[in-house]
């Protein structure tokens, strides 16, 4: 274990230290950022720095230094603080200057005092971001708790202050929860699907106090109403943190994944503060009535809604643990504090063909013995949208597996398997009361100025499985309408518009999206794919179990980073084969030109590509283009056999 005295347990003294040398020099907090970046380098520091993810809120020490991984769920307007201020000591009118930088409120000695009026004082802005834990995010990939945090207990001492901080935009209006509200804890919850999340051992993390539903919201004796947390997806557990990032901020925007370590604070003197303000506010009634509202939504208790304040924060390319944060060369540079290195792409393409040969098997068995199935539900898997031209995302690869049982565990249990190979992932019951119920689609609350979340708020990559077998007769009110236009928008342009109420804004996504269905999905797919199953288990859900358990921890892992992976492998086809392939559906068209069309090119080239990222080739050769023909020629006959037996198409 690396030295952690004063670095990770009281990074204020650091930070003294380096302001104190080279005060009056502005370049201080970029040698701040430079002795993190540093010490995180050694000996695998990173490991021993506390992650809000796994670690209780209350078991953490206030100001040490902690990460967060997280999605950036909303954005609050700019601040303003007092990067640098000066205290007085009214007897001997000694001063001294301080640092406001990862502060909420200022701190002064014993019989010191803030001179307000000072000329030293600099007045900087940083940016608040609201962030929640990635949405659906699999119980595997969450680091497991080290036991050895349970040490950073610590209470608070705090002292009231002037806070180091005020929105230019707007006053400041306080609605603060009293931040000395026992939270008991809750029993813990499986999320999404119950037995399936503790496989091999894959238990989630202990959140105790600091849990949270977004179904069941956190009431304060001196609020009116409960405090939501505004996680998008309903259930989720885990710290909401307001991010307060100082530098390069344009650089992050809403809905990215990022790691972050900063300064963490809970001081419960930002609710005396906030009161004191609201008692003191001097605007007309209707005016206060938005002002508390948003004031209770922008400064929560930090006992609930701990601060980060940011010294390093890195923005990810993907969230499975197993694989290093960045594995290109030119994104490793900017991320060197994580100790990546590029060579593990190669040293596992080296063995990528048993892997692939094994995980066909698997999903063979999980798909009831189709094969075909199961290797359209791999490329599936590895799609993703890689560019767009236009309005149209290339990449996108949605599958509709239809011929799955309705009303069956079946489409459950399918679930239960991709939520065990990728890092986040979300079953969405296509119920006539979901549809009508649920908020999909993400909205402006001006009162409160902030973005309210909805399901279809997710993280770059999520596995998003649509289950229409659960969909009944029934009537779509406008509300169920427009989800199902949301879910449509997503599936074909990969694009989610948030409503902000007198108009609405595109958000891009990269969402793969599986429909599991009994006949042809309602929704759009770019591929149907009919199940075939060659075995039917009398017991599905001990069928199930047993494929479960008997995959070893580690092939499961070979499988999450193989999927992981060859998502982010470059490709291209070379001019040869892409002439090839030309004249190729040239002929194709002259044997049948009735059935051929631009879109077979489009669906087969998609195949084609994931075919071969499938078998750690990142070129088109001639090989897997005819593969990609034989699959594609497959799956359409058995679409046509179907139609022939039911007399109608599917």
């Amino acid at each position: 274990m690396p030295c952690v005295a004063d670095w990770l347990n009281n990074p204020f003294s650091i930070v003294q230290g380096i302001f104190a040398q080279n005060v009056p020099n502005s370049d201080w907090e970029k040698k701040v950022t430079e002795y993190f970046k540093e010490k995180l380098k050694e000996n695998n520091a990173t490991n021993w720095v506390p992650s809000l993810n796994d670690v209780p809120v209350h078991y953490l020490k206030p100001n040490s230094l902690v990460k967060f991984r997280c999605m950036v769920q909303d954005m609050f307007d700019p601040e303003f603080y007092m990067g640098v201020y000066e205290t007085v000591d009214p007897n001997t009118n000694a001063r001294v200057l301080h640092f406001g930088k990862y502060r909420d409120v200022a701190e002064c000695g014993p019989q010191q005092e803030i001179d307000l009026n000072s000329s030293q004082t600099v007045t900087l802005e940083r940016q608040t971001f609201y962030c929640v834990p990635v949405p659906g995010e699999s119980a595997w990939s969450v680091v497991v708790l080290n036991p050895q945090f349970y040490a950073y207990i610590s209470a608070s001492q705090a002292r009231v202050s002037p806070s180091t901080s005020y929105t230019p935009s707007r006053h400041k209006r306080s609605y603060e929860e009293d931040e000395d509200m026992d939270l008991h804890p809750s029993k813990q919850k499986e999320q999404h699907m119950g037995s399936g999340s503790d496989i091999h051992g894959c238990v989630e993390p202990k959140r105790l106090e600091t849990e949270a539903s977004a179904g069941h919201h956190l009431i304060s004796p001196n609020c009116s109403r409960p405090l939501d947390l505004n996680f998008p997806l309903p259930g989720e557990k885990g710290p909401a943190c307001l991010v307060k990032v100082y530098e390069s901020w344009d650089s992050f925007k809403v809905n990215d994944v990022l790691e972050v370590y900063g300064i963490l604070s809970v001081d419960p003197v930002l609710s005396i503060l906030n009161n004191e303000e609201r008692d003191n506010s001097a605007l007309d009634p209707m005016e206060c009535m938005d002002a508390a509202e948003e004031q209770r939504v922008h400064s929560p208790p930090a006992s609930l809604v701990p601060r980060i304040h940011v010294i390093l924060a890195q923005k990810l390319q993907h969230i499975n643990p197993l694989l290093p944060a960045c594995l290109n060369e030119e994104e490793s540079k900017t991320c060197e504090y994580l100790n990546l290195t590029p060579l593990f792409v190669s040293n596992f393409m080296s063995e990528l063909s048993p892997v692939r040969a094994e995980l066909l098997g698997f999903l063979t068995h999980a798909l009831l013995g189709d094969s075909l199935a199961a290797e359209y539900l791999i490329l599936h898997l590895i799609s993703t949208v890689y560019a767009r031209r236009d309005v149209l995302p290339l990449g996108k690869f949605t599958v509709n597996l239809s011929g799955c049982p309705r009303n069956s565990i079946f489409t459950e249990h399918i679930y239960r398997i991709i939520q065990q190979l990728v890092p986040a992932s979300y079953r969405l019951q296509m119920t006539i009361e979901n549809m009508n119920h649920s908020r999909f689609i993400p909205r402006k609350d001006y009162a409160a100025n902030r973005l309210v979340s909805g399901v279809l708020q997710l993280a770059s990559n999520t596995s998003l499985v649509v289950d229409e077998t659960q969909l009944q007769q029934g009537q779509l009110d406008r509300t169920g309408v427009h989800n199902v236009t949301a879910l449509g928008n997503l599936i074909t342009w990969q694009k989610v518009d948030y409503d902000f109420n007198y108009h609405q804004m595109e958000f891009p996504c990269n969402i793969n999206v599986l429909i599991t269905s009994e006949g042809r999905s309602l929704l759009p797919s770019d591929c149907q794919v009919h199940l075939q199953p060659q075995i039917i288990p009398p017991n599905m859900e001990e069928y199930m179990n047993s494929l479960l358990t008997a995959v070893l921890p580690s092939v499961l892992n070979k499988f999450r980073i193989y999927l992981s992976l060859l998502r982010l492998l470059d490709y291209s086809i070379s001019d040869e084969v892409t002439k090839a392939v030309e004249e190729d559906f040239v002929e194709m068209r002259k044997n049948d030109p009735e059935s051929i069309t631009a879109d077979d090119l489009h669906r087969t080239l998609l195949v084609a590509r994931f075919l071969s990222l499938s078998a750690g080739q990142t070129t088109l050769s001639r090989e897997r283009w005819l593969r990609a023909k034989q699959l594609e020629g497959l799956r359409k006959a058995r679409l046509q056999q179907q139609k022939c037996v039911n007399g109608n198409e599917l």
